[in-house]
C-alpha cells in the first residue's frame, strides 16, 4: 500500500481476511507494481478464495493491455485476474479496439469479467451495446470517485448503472480522510503524505464540506459510531453500490471500515446527509429534470417521475 512496509500490509490483508474479506483492488501502477507483488504473495496459498481485480492504463490500445495484463499476472503469481480494468478513459484508442482486446483476454482465460474505471456515461453506454450487438465481453463494473462531498455519480453514471445492470464500486468514500472526522475547521495543514495531504486540505476550504461533517458527527453521536462507518454506512444504502473500496493504512482504520456493516442509519439519518450533503447545482439537463413534476404543452399535461425507473427499482429492493 501506499506508505506501509511489506510486513503492515500483511498484517492488514490477515486481520481483512480473518474477517470475511475476499475483494481486493489494485493496478499495475500502484506504487511502482509492489502492490500487486505484495498481493501476489499474499495470496499464494488462498487464490480461489479470493476475488482479485487490477486496472491497466497509460494506453488503452491492445498492445498495452495485453502486455500489461500479462505483467500484472506475473507480478500477482496467478494465471488469471477475476476483474480487469480499464483504469481511465483516453480518447485516443477507438472504443471497437478496447472492447475486441477485453473480450479476447476474456476467453484466452486471463480475465474472467471486465469493468471500467473514471470514464464518461456515454463510452460505457457505447461500450457495452458494441459488446451486446457482437457478442463480446461488456462492461460489468464501474469505479468512480463518490462520497457526501462529491456525488456527481448521481447526474448520469448511477442511472446509468441502474439500467445496463452495471455494479458500482466507489474510491475517495472518505473524501481522502477529511469525512474520518479528524481534521478541524481551524486546521492548516494535513499531517498525511504530500499527495493525499493536499488532496484532504482542498476540502478544507468550502465551507459546505464542513458542514457537511458536522451533520456527519451529529449522526455519529446518535449512533454511538464513528463518523468514517457513518460516511460508508451512507454509501453502502444508496441504490447500485456493490463495494466501496476502503484503503486502510492501519490495522485500527480497517476495523473502523468494517464496523460500517454492523449497523443500518435510519430513513431520517439518511434524509438529512441527503439534504446536508445535497450539490447547490447538478449539470444540465439535470438541473432541469430533477425538478419538473409535470410537464404542459399542446394542451397535454404529462406527470414527469423524478427517478429513473430502473433507478427507483434498485432504491426500493434495497429497503
Amino acid at each position: 500500500g501506499f506508505g506501509n512496509s511489506k510486513e503492515a500490509c500483511k498484517k492488514i490483508f490477515d486481520t481483512y481476511h480473518e474477517k470475511g474479506g475476499n475483494f481486493y483492488d489494485t493496478a499495475n501502477i500502484y506504487t511502482n507494481g509492489d502492490s500487486e507483488r505484495f498481493l501476489g504473495e499474499y495470496i499464494a496459498d488462498k487464490r480461489s478464495e479470493c476475488v482479485i481485480a487490477t486496472k491497466y492504463s497509460s494506453g488503452n490500445h491492445r498492445k498495452n493491455l495485453v502486455e500489461s495484463l500479462d505483467a500484472s499476472l506475473k507480478r500477482l503469481g496467478t494465471g488469471y485476474v477475476d476483474v480487469l480494468y480499464v483504469h481511465i478513459w483516453e480518447y485516443r484508442t477507438p472504443i471497437n479496439e478496447v472492447m475486441r482486446a477485453l473480450d479476447d483476454v476474456v476467453r484466452a482465460g486471463k480475465a474472467h469479467y471486465v469493468a471500467v474505471s473514471d470514464a464518461p456515461s456515454w463510452v460505457v453506454s457505447s461500450a457495452n451495446t458494441m459488446a451486446d450487438l457482437r457478442g463480446l465481453t461488456p462492461f460489468i463494473g464501474f469505479q468512480t470517485r463518490y462520497n457526501l462531498l462529491n456525488r456527481s455519480l448521481e447526474s448520469d453514471i448511477q442511472p446509468m448503472c441502474a439500467d445496463l445492470g452495471i455494479g458500482i464500486v466507489p474510491w475517495s468514500v472518505l473524501a481522502e480522510g477529511f469525512l474520518s472526522g479528524k481534521h478541524t475547521r481551524d486546521q492548516k495543514d494535513s499531517k498525511s503524505d504530500s499527495k493525499r495531504g493536499g488532496q484532504v486540505n482542498a476540502h478544507f476550504i468550502h465551507e459546505r464540506n464542513w458542514r457537511i461533517l458536522d451533520e456527519v458527527k451529529a449522526v455519529a453521536q446518535e449512533c454511538r459510531r464513528t463518523p468514517a462507518q457513518v460516511a460508508v454506512n451512507w454509501i453502502l444504502q444508496k441504490p447500485g453500490i456493490t463495494s466501496p473500496l476502503i484503503g486502510a493504512r492501519t490495522l485500527e482504520q480497517l476495523q473502523d471500515n468494517l464496523s460500517a456493516l454492523e449497523f443500518t442509519l435510519s430513513q431520517e439519518q439518511m434524509t438529512r446527509l441527503d439534504n446536508i450533503s445535497n450539490p447547490s447545482e447538478w449539470p444540465f439537463p439535470q438541473d432541469v429534470i430533477r425538478n419538473l413534476d409535470r410537464f404542459s404543452g399542446m394542451g397535454m399535461e404529462i406527470e414527469m417521475p423524478r427517478q429513473f425507473h430502473a433507478l427507483q427499482k434498485l432504491r426500493t429492493s434495497k429497503i
